[in-house]
């Protein structure tokens, strides 16, 4: 009988992206650039999601966002700067 462990890796969520990566994409139509700082998965109904810290804040509704959280397909690996 495996362990506890073995039982999770075999079943378990692998992020695709990794605590410091740097990434871009569009968040309400409001393109971005930031850091990775989660790739999760909280419940199976939303599926997986990655909390991003931006560069710069994103201003909507007389409120800056600093930390998004978005999907996978809104998303890119930043390559070149």
């Amino acid at each position: 009988m495996g362990s506890q462990t073995d039982y999770f890796e075999k079943i378990g969520y692998r992020p695709k992206f990794f605590l410091g990566d740097r990434v871009f994409g569009y968040w309400r139509k409001i393109p971005f650039i930031g850091t990775v700082g989660n790739d999760t998965v909280v419940n199976l109904i939303d599926g997986p999601r990655i909390t991003i810290q931006l560069d710069l804040p994103i201003r909507i509704d007389n409120f800056n966002h600093q930390i998004i959280v978005v999907k996978h397909r809104d998303i890119k690996r930043l390559t070149v700067f």
